[in-house]
């Protein structure tokens, strides 16, 4: 029997040559211990793809390359390292990450049932291979908003038994992600492979993941786990687990790494005239670390010489932000307006450093941009100490 899994992987390096290089971090397992396919990472950090090739020479190639390239999405997004600890909430969660990686593979979101239909019927569908697509007119978003959003759904509709759902789903991946090694090893190793391909393949990105990826390869430059360790102590990260069940008190918006203590953390970014969108870009890569590592909430104010947003930040929230400003620069309001009002434990302040240094009684941590105003950067280090001043190089 010609490997049907090898041709499959074939196709799709036809389709992009990020596939290609991906391929060089997966080894394969063929066996009859699973339904179809699916992934987990081994001792070594490598990806492995168990599969029953006598289903899949059944389905065919291109549902091959379709599942294939499912299991490879759920990589990309994150998908696998949610924990989820109650069995209703988990079948709504594997919905939810069906939902957002089949959107993108045509040959199963041609055999797909809308999320809205799927949840109000209960699953009445005469198809052995059921998959779940978007709800009707509301596509590209991510699994995380999904999961919100069929919550809100299941409540105002009051229903559903979910076991049945997921029963017929058999033909599906059965989203068991096996891991020998710790999770944080995990998230990471995955990074370190998504990088790796995009950078060899040049930026040829699949259509539809090039935000998964660009998220998955932005690495910040500051150590932040580092800063924020020597801000508040050793309880800055006390249990660290990604979630998206119950009401969450770190982040609003999206599941992240959550602890059982974080502080509270103001993000002054300055939004004056004289930043340009490169160092706009470095700093939200830095905003996006304080996010993920911190376990806390994180305010972002923006600032000119005034206050003109203030939002709860959450990891990717980055992308849905209009900058505001863009005047002359005094950072004192701002200062003053977090230390009055939101009383954090720490300020992190990003800024080309082309305005005077702002007087602060709180922790703070200045990240300056690489075309920085020298004499900022030793007024600052005067004041607060040179471990309290970084320059993004």
């Amino acid at each position: 029997m010609d490997d049907i899994l090898q041709k499959a992987w074939i196709e799709l390096s036809k389709e992009s040559v990020f596939y290609s290089y991906l391929k060089m971090y997966f080894d394969s397992l063929a066996t009859d211990a699973v339904r179809t396919i699916k992934v987990s990472i081994t001792p070594n950090g490598n990806f492995r793809i168990t599969y029953n090739p006598y289903k899949l020479q059944n389905k065919g190639l291109a549902f091959t390359k379709a599942l294939l390239k499912h299991e490879i999405y759920h990589i990309i997004f994150g998908h696998f390292f949610i924990k989820i600890k109650n069995k209703r909430e988990k079948g709504l969660w594997n919905i939810c990450m069906d939902a957002a990686v089949n959107q993108y593979i045509p040959e199963l979101d041609a055999l797909s049932m809308p999320m809205d239909a799927l949840l109000k019927e209960g699953c009445a569908s005469d198809n052995e291979n059921l998959f779940v697509a978007p709800p009707m007119n509301y596509i590209n978003k991510t699994a995380e908003e999904y999961f919100k959003w069929a919550v809100n759904f299941m409540e105002d509709e009051k229903m559903a038994d979910l076991e049945e759902v997921e029963d017929k789903r058999s033909e599906t991946d059965s989203h068991d992600f096996n891991s020998e090694i710790s999770q944080e090893m995990a998230v990471d190793i995955v990074s370190e492979v998504i990088s790796q391909a995009y950078d060899k393949s040049a930026g040829d990105i699949p259509s539809g993941i090039e935000f998964a990826v660009q998220l998955m390869i932005k690495k910040p430059k500051v150590s932040w786990a580092n800063v924020l360790r020597r801000f508040f102590g050793s309880s800055t990260v006390v249990d660290r687990y990604r979630s998206i069940l119950k009401p969450n008190r770190r982040y609003e918006d999206q599941p992240g790494w959550q602890s059982e203590y974080g502080p509270k953390i103001a993000v002054i970014l300055d939004t004056s005239g004289s930043i340009i969108e490169e160092e706009y870009n470095s700093f939200f890569s830095e905003i996006d670390s304080i996010a993920k590592i911190t376990g806390g909430k994180v305010f972002l104010i923006q600032s000119d010489q005034d206050v003109r947003s203030v939002i709860q930040y959450s990891r990717g929230s980055w992308k849905d932000i209009v900058l505001k400003g863009k005047g002359s620069t005094d950072m004192q309001p701002a200062v003053d307006y977090v230390q009055s009002v939101i009383r954090p434990e720490g300020i992190v302040v990003f800024t080309d450093g082309y305005v005077d240094v702002p007087v602060i009684k709180r922790r703070v941590m200045f990240v300056l941009s690489q075309k920085n105003n020298p004499e900022f950067y030793n007024e600052s280090v005067e004041i607060y100490g040179k471990e309290n001043v970084c320059i993004i190089q």
